[in-house]
């Protein structure tokens, strides 16, 4: 394809050169050049590294009700155990419960910023599919664009032909009309 067919259409779709658009907008111009159909695959890779997994995993399992109810029956054995195995001698967590503040602390100072980067990353895939669903729709709305003139242009040449057909006509109604008026001596 041409600089200036790719100009031409970037024009025609867009109304402004090719090296004026973005860089969405170019890809989009090239999949209708192409007549490709778009690549959802742009996407963030799934797999990502062990960490990356881990931080998924955890903000998966820390964001569930299976997990808070989980948590909350631990809390609950804890607590429980220590109230009730004081006078025994075998509470190792005594109330107040400091060992269980210092575990809790820390699970959270832990947990939080691994939920984080979780939903950065998942920040970022919805950014990048936000993007792909815009170039898709983009390119859709440009296909029926072009589709739309191309009805146009056949539909004037289907009119001209027919105003052709009507003109045609029109002459030899006139021209018989002339003659019956001459048969006539009108």
């Amino acid at each position: 394809m041409t600089r200036q067919h790719l100009d031409q259409l970037a024009i025609d779709l867009l109304g402004r050169p090719y090296d004026e658009l973005n860089d969405v907008q170019k890809r989009v111009i090239d999949l209708i050049l192409a007549e490709q159909p778009s690549d959802p695959r742009m996407l963030l890779d799934e797999e990502g590294t062990f960490w990356t997994r881990l931080a998924d995993r955890v903000a998966a399992v820390g964001g569930s009700w299976g997990f808070i109810g989980g948590f909350a029956l631990a809390l609950f054995l804890w607590m429980g155990w220590n109230v009730f195995a004081r006078g025994r001698g075998l509470a190792f967590d005594p109330y107040p419960f400091i060992f269980l503040n210092l575990l809790l602390s820390t699970l959270a100072a832990i947990q939080a910023p691994v939920i984080m980067m979780s939903q950065n990353r998942q920040a970022a895939k919805d950014r990048l599919t936000a993007e792909h669903d815009y170039a898709v729709n983009l390119r859709a709305e440009l296909e029926i664009m072009r589709v739309m003139d191309k009805l146009d242009d056949l539909r004037s040449a289907e009119l001209m032909v027919l105003c052709r057909e009507h003109a045609e006509r029109l002459a030899l109604l006139q021209d018989e009309v002339t003659r019956l008026r001459a048969e006539r001596g009108v």
